[in-house]
């Protein structure tokens, strides 16, 4: 009851700009709902500037209910699938993931945009954008803005790449006849799962393939997917360095490790397990669309503690980092692909 009373009017709040948006989002799926609920979010913030009794409920949703949704993402990654496919897609993936945060890390140095923004924007770009942005922000203790800055970033070139790759890919000649050379590009070339699905989806409607394209491309972001978890260990140690360093005393593991993703990992064992024993993945399908809705709920959270006026004057900077990442994940992904034989 305690917990309902301090955090109640808050999370309504976001369940009021929430469910919405999931409706949009499914409407305008190259748009998305995490990126109407953060509009919806900003906007609503404008007039509702002291946020009092709410606040709480607000921050409780945009943290911790979006560690939640990456958890329930878990559900959505058979590991067996995932792992057959990712012997071939493994490779660019890797590539585009190091490409991608080395650009994120030279043009922070030069930039005028902050360390936790460029962590988010490079992660977003070289994993799985939103997801990832979701994984990386509690761990680093990026505040609202950054998320929101990071995400929109990430949405703008997510549109770009879902209108443009189709045109491209036939531009560059890939397959007609197999689904296979597009999708592998897709799939590790644009960041969300959206963006991911409108272009395969594009691609497969143009040539007649059915949906030999999307199956190729999802799976391969999923396999992108599992980066999350190297990925956020490793910026959860360099966070704990940095804390010891300015602090001057150690640092416990334990007080900065995320263990919402050992969380993550069980999911995707549960998964794998039961699929294994006979289990139809089906059955995992609503806790995925749980896992969705959570990273919309979040969003309209982050948006209503987002400065709309701040982040318009900041982001020409983030916007030109998003655009170097997305170029040199672009570039890096055909260019192994040329190397591999595989267009």
């Amino acid at each position: 009851m305690k917990f309902l009373t301090t955090n109640g009017r808050g999370i309504l709040l976001c369940l009021i700009i929430a469910i919405p948006a999931w409706i949009l989002g499914t409407l305008f799926p190259i748009i998305g709902g995490p990126v109407i609920a953060i509009l919806l979010g900003m906007l609503l913030a404008i007039p509702l500037k002291e946020k009092g009794s709410m606040a709480p409920g607000i921050q409780f949703t945009s943290k911790k209910i979006l560690q939640w949704a990456v958890i329930l993402l878990g559900f959505g990654l058979d590991l067996t699938v995932v792992l057959k496919t990712g012997q071939q897609s493994l490779p660019i993936i890797l590539c585009t993931i190091t490409v991608s945060l080395l650009i994120a890390f030279l043009l922070y140095k030069v930039l005028p945009i902050p360390a936790k923004s460029a962590t988010l924007i490079g992660v977003g770009s070289s994993i799985c954008g939103g997801s990832a942005i979701a994984a990386t922000a509690p761990v680093i203790n990026a505040d609202d803005e950054e998320v929101a800055q990071s995400i929109s970033v990430i949405f703008f070139f997510n549109v770009l790449a879902a209108i443009i790759f189709p045109i491209l890919g036939n531009f560059l000649g890939f397959s007609t006849t197999s689904g296979e050379g597009f999708g592998i590009f897709a799939g590790t070339a644009v960041n969300d799962t959206s963006s991911v699905t409108a272009a395969a989806s594009t691609w497969d409607s143009m040539w007649g393939l059915g949906s030999a394209t999307l199956d190729k491309a999802v799976t391969v972001k999923l396999t992108r997917t599992l980066a999350i978890i190297p990925i956020v260990l490793v910026l959860a140690f360099l966070q704990a360095k940095r804390g010891q360093k300015e602090s001057g005393q150690k640092v416990k593991l334990r007080t900065i490790f995320p263990f919402f993703i050992l969380y993550f990992i069980l999911a995707s064992l549960i998964t794998t397990i039961a699929v294994s024993l006979g289990v139809d993945a089906s059955v995992f399908s609503p806790i995925k669309t749980l896992s969705k809705f959570f990273i919309v709920l979040a969003m309209a959270a982050i948006g209503l503690n987002t400065d709309i006026v701040k982040l318009v004057k900041t982001g020409g900077a983030p916007l030109a980092l998003g655009a170097c990442c997305w170029i040199g994940i672009t570039v890096t992904s055909l260019l192994m692909q040329h190397v591999l034989g595989l267009w």
